[in-house]
């Protein structure tokens, strides 16, 4: 069995391999989903009977946040 010993170079800025999560992968958390649909239904100006719209738009923003290319800040 062969290991690996390669120690990461801390001055080297390579980001190092990433994973890509499919969109079918992802599932944004209740609870961020629910803060996220109200702050949608506030800025809608709080029209009621429109729960679910809210909800699977709150859902949909999170996904596309998640999916968007992040900075390298290094």
């Amino acid at each position: 069995m062969k290991h690996n010993n390669h120690v990461p170079n801390p001055h080297h800025n390579s980001p190092g391999p990433t994973r890509v999560v499919p969109a079918e992968d992802f599932t944004p958390v209740a609870s961020e989903v629910a803060k996220q649909a109200y702050f949608n239904y506030v800025n809608a100006g709080s029209e009621s009977g429109h729960d679910v719209r809210n909800w699977l738009a709150a859902e949909a923003q999170l996904i596309a946040e998640h999916h968007q290319p992040r900075p390298n800040l290094t």
